[in-house]
């Protein structure tokens, strides 16, 4: 394998350079992993020595994703600037290692709301203000000024622009966004902009043939719009087939080259392999000019690794996983991350078993009695216990029940935003004896209210009135075993996403972590979760799968490293792409 990067004279050549833009469209239907090609097309790009950003276009009107419920698009992935986005731009932050901000997610109505201000301020100086060109304007100029945006912990501008387009081509809403993108591509010159395609190739059961008209329509769409397509990413459960290669190179007025296979795979970490062993980057240097030279070194070491790795794993671990959400598993999309980085490193395949927290609740044996013993019996059999975060009442009893078995049992417990103040109402009840202990969010009368509105916060209206973003937490003991996981650091710096907290008699502080039981039964307020990396796991969800593997005793007496055979031989290093990559390290124990 070979390794694509620029020499000092190649580096100055692109610096002089205009941005390049890749915008990632798909077709015949959404949901068929246009997010996984769009990062893996810029962790490949990156490994190339470029920096690089991103973008996700959602055409829907909501201003951001902070009200939808999870079975509407998944998680609400929170930036460090408190964002509430879609739950692709963690994608992005975990394959390239880089954050992001809030208007790297652009929506419909973002963009109405630009233009509507801008009316009303009269900067348009009377004209009627009109889809085109007011509304493609602005979507044209935000692009062009977020992708200027550094991204990277160096400070520098971004070389590459990827930008996915939600949904499918052909969708009303998101007509405004294609012929902003038709005009865009003249604005900045052929040279500076490609479009990468993603389309399904359905495989019917019934005769095992690989179906090309699917395909064949959707580019067709996607050329009557003004944008034709110079990759066409094919989306599949087997590799294609030559002819069926050919036939799509043929119908749709591309070379065989520019049809790109991406079957299913083990892990989504193939996916970056896969793209490069196509002659992706070969491509981009002839077809935009890259400056990126060929020589022989090791390409995405990483990323080979961790794939080959994952398939060869044989000691296995199981979270029981209490929530709210169970019925769709990008509820907890960055949750599955955090804790598959976590049982990659210590070199453990994971089980998680998904538990609707009502069915554990008294009230569901009499009413769903099968459901009711299954769910218990998921949890007894699990090898820890993580309570993720969540808002509403119902089935918070459920999760309460789940916390009290685990500390009971002294299983390995981890609450995170709401499952630690549901940690904090369990230890009232059932330790101090307080048994109407509650959230006000739940019980506002209650003589004990452990967990309390937030006083900043904002009753009557829902969006972005929450603690948000990138918050500091101060380890008031030297002690905490959650300390010596993050290196023994007196602070970390984590994502929040909150309206309520724990109660704590005093206004200088706020409540942010606990950390009990020998070191098994241990919560945060914050989200960890969205700051884990594949090579750079979340210490709590480290810690808890530590825990869960019976590891815990064998890493502490090793003063907090693990076995040779549980680290990365490759390098992961910092977000810059020019930085030199060292083996992955987890937190020594003073």
């Amino acid at each position: 394998m070979f390794i694509y990067n620029m020499c000092p004279s190649a580096k100055s050549r692109l610096k002089s350079q205009n941005l390049i833009y890749i915008l990632v469209t798909g077709g015949v239907i959404s949901g068929i992993g246009k997010g996984i090609i769009a990062s893996s097309v810029g962790t490949i790009l990156k490994s190339c020595g470029l920096h690089v950003t991103a973008i996700k276009i959602d055409p829907y009107i909501n201003i951001d994703a902070g009200t939808f419920s999870p079975y509407e698009h998944g998680e609400v992935f929170v930036l460090d600037d408190g964002g509430e986005v879609d739950l692709d731009l963690g994608n992005y932050e975990r394959f390239l290692d880089i954050r992001l901000t809030r208007d790297n997610n652009l929506t419909t109505g973002k963009i109405y709301q630009s233009v509507i201000n801008k009316e009303r301020r009269g900067d348009y100086l009377g004209k009627t203000v009109q889809v085109v060109p007011h509304i493609t304007d602005a979507i044209q100029e935000w692009v062009m000024r977020q992708a200027k945006v550094s991204v990277d912990d160096d400070g520098i501008e971004p070389e590459v622009c990827v930008i996915e387009l939600g949904g499918t081509v052909g969708d009303i809403e998101s007509m405004p966004f294609i012929e902003a993108f038709r005009q865009f591509q003249f604005k900045v010159k052929r040279e500076n902009f490609c479009n990468i395609h993603v389309s399904l190739v359905p495989q019917p059961n019934s005769t095992g043939e690989q179906k090309t008209k699917p395909t064949q329509n959707s580019v067709r769409e996607l050329r009557g719009l003004g944008l034709s397509p110079d990759l066409i990413v094919c989306r599949c459960s087997t590799p294609l087939d030559t002819a069926v290669k050919e036939k799509i190179s043929m119908f749709c007025h591309v070379e065989p080259e520019q049809v790109i296979c991406i079957h299913d795979v083990s892990s989504i970490y193939r996916v970056p392999l896969l793209l490069e062993d196509q002659g992706i980057v070969d491509y981009f240097c002839r077809r935009l000019d890259l400056p990126i030279e060929m020589r022989p070194r090791k390409m995405l070491t990483k990323w080979k690794e961790i794939s080959d790795r994952s398939d060869r794993l044989l000691e296995q671990t199981s979270i029981a996983l209490v929530g709210k959400y169970t019925k769709l598993s990008d509820s907890y999309a960055s949750v599955i991350k955090a804790l598959e980085h976590s049982a990659l490193a210590i070199n453990y395949k994971l089980e998680v078993k998904y538990i609707d927290s009502a069915d554990l609740e008294p009230a569901a044996l009499q009413e769903e009695p099968v459901k009711y013993h299954e769910a218990w019996q998921k949890l007894c059999s699990a090898d820890g216990v993580l309570v993720p975060g969540g808002f509403g009442v119902r089935g918070t009893e459920g999760k309460i029940q789940a916390i009290n078995w685990a500390r009971r049992q002294k299983k390995p417990f981890l609450g995170v935003c709401l499952g630690m103040q549901l940690a904090v109402c369990e230890f009232a009840r059932n330790v101090l004896g307080w048994e109407d202990a509650n959230s006000t969010e739940f019980d506002p009368e209650t003589k004990h209210p452990v967990v309390i509105e937030m006083p900043e916060h904002n009753p009557g209206q829902m969006g972005g009135t929450m603690r948000l973003g990138k918050r500091r937490t101060l380890f008031k003991s030297t002690s905490s075993f959650l300390r010596k996981l993050y290196g023994d650091a007196e602070y970390v710096d984590e994502r929040h996403r909150h309206r309520f907290e724990v109660r704590f008699f005093c206004v200088f502080f706020r409540i942010e972590v606990f950390d009990l039981w020998v070191r098994t039964w241990r919560g945060m307020q914050y989200h960890p979760e969205f700051t884990s990396r594949p090579i750079k796991p979340s210490p709590p969800y480290f810690g808890l799968l530590l825990a869960a593997s019976g590891k815990l005793q064998n890493y502490l007496q090793k003063g907090c490293r693990l076995s040779p055979r549980d680290t990365y031989s490759d390098r992961s290093g910092s977000s810059s792409p020019d930085s030199e990559i060292s083996e992955i390290k987890f937190p020594s124990l003073s």
